[in-house]
């Protein structure tokens, strides 16, 4: 992601974010109740909703977000919910210091704004931090040739498929306008990984 772009998103958690809905969407509630609870990481987790939700439900959860202010408005959250949340600034690009694996790796809206080279390095990490038959669970914009702004290419889908096995992709459209897909893989550890 662009400097530009980084401090838009941040410049964003001073006002209110269009995507900082306080609520955690459907997929990620029909997951936790069907489910046994574990270790998630929450990537791109802005200002914790989805990890104070999972946290409730029993998971332990680390989140990462570049926005400090959103990790700021995070933390006094998660101390309002009286749970238990590791929010770190980081880049979902660098594995931050993080150890061990993953039972849930949960993205809503932030794999689908990195470069095609972060988009490389973000899917290694994956790999090496979402455990064997853990999940992957990701909202995000598909990118239609000719199409401008963020999203998966159908390239970075069949990157995803070459480690992961798709599990389900729902597609939807957002506002009506752009192509917005659900995704869930499972890690099923393949020859050579």
């Amino acid at each position: 992601m662009s400097f530009i772009s980084r401090l838009l998103f941040n410049f964003w958690y001073f006002l209110s974010p269009p995507w900082d809905t306080g609520i955690s969407p459907p997929e990620l509630v029909e997951f936790i109740e069907s489910h046994a609870h574990g270790k998630a990481l929450d990537l791109g987790c802005g200002t914790g909703t989805n990890a104070i939700t999972l946290a409730k439900n029993g998971w332990q959860v680390v989140g990462i977000d570049f926005s400090p202010r959103a990790i700021r408005i995070g933390r006094k959250k998660a101390r309002r919910a009286e749970v238990q949340v590791d929010l770190r600034i980081g880049d979902v690009t660098d594995r931050c210091n993080i150890s061990g694996t993953f039972d849930l790796i949960l993205d809503i809206g932030c794999f689908h704004t990195l470069s095609e080279l972060e988009k490389r390095v973000y899917v290694s990490n994956l790999i090496h931090l979402l455990a064997e038959n853990g999940t992957f669970l990701c909202y995000a914009f598909l990118k239609r040739p000719g199409e401008s702004g963020n999203g998966l290419l159908q390239s970075d889908l069949a990157n995803l498929s070459k480690h992961f096995h798709l599990v389900n992709r729902v597609e939807g459209t957002e506002r009506g306008q752009r192509t917005s897909l659900w995704l869930t893989y499972r890690h099923q550890m393949l020859q050579g990984q």
